[in-house]
């Protein structure tokens, strides 16, 4: 599931909802209320249930051979997403939906390379929600490598510290890292 051309997507495991007004999330680092979006590169960073941890690699242009061997493994691909064991369940039972919306009401978010579209206008989906579908199998069309681990941090301590690009969302919901 990506947005098309001058769309941004939106997902949510609730399929009511029908119009976008800007919050500020108790989690949020900024104190601007925002509707949240992604594009068609980040839309795979949300194809999992909401409170899910996930930690999520991808080969970039400062990603060394060794890297990419190393996070990625020989021959998988250019991108991975690990999950932990107890979230498994959750991933095949979820439904989720997509909510189309227009891209010109949003702009870019995140520095140095943008994570996401924010706007702060209410805004109107242009349809109505989509079901994503299969979770596992959305990974699988999208050549995306789905680990499942007993935990996340040890993978995470070496993506960080790597040349691969990264990002690790509701990583506070994971299960205690083993060296804290």
């Amino acid at each position: 599931m990506r947005p098309d051309p001058g769309q941004v997507l939106h997902f949510s495991e609730d399929p009511t909802i029908t119009r976008f007004v800007p919050h500020v999330a108790p989690s949020a680092k900024e104190s601007e209320a925002y509707v949240w979006a992604v594009d068609h590169d980040r839309a795979p960073d949300y194809w999992f249930p909401r409170q899910c941890p996930r930690a999520m690699a991808w080969v970039c242009e400062t990603t060394s051979e060794a890297d990419r061997d190393r996070i990625m493994g020989p021959g998988c691909g250019d991108r991975v997403h690990a999950i932990e064991y107890g979230w498994l369940e959750a991933i095949r039972q979820t439904r989720l939906y997509a909510y189309r919306l227009p891209a010109e009401q949003f702009r870019p978010f995140g520095m140095p390379e943008p994570h996401a579209h924010v706007s702060v206008e209410t805004v109107e989906p242009l349809g109505p929600p989509e079901p994503v579908g299969d979770l596992l199998q959305c990974h699988a069309e999208a050549g995306i490598q789905l680990r499942v681990l007993d935990n996340l941090w040890p993978f995470w301590d070496a993506v960080i510290t790597s040349s691969v690009a990264f990002s690790g969302i509701r990583l506070r919901n994971a299960r205690h890292h083993p060296k804290l």
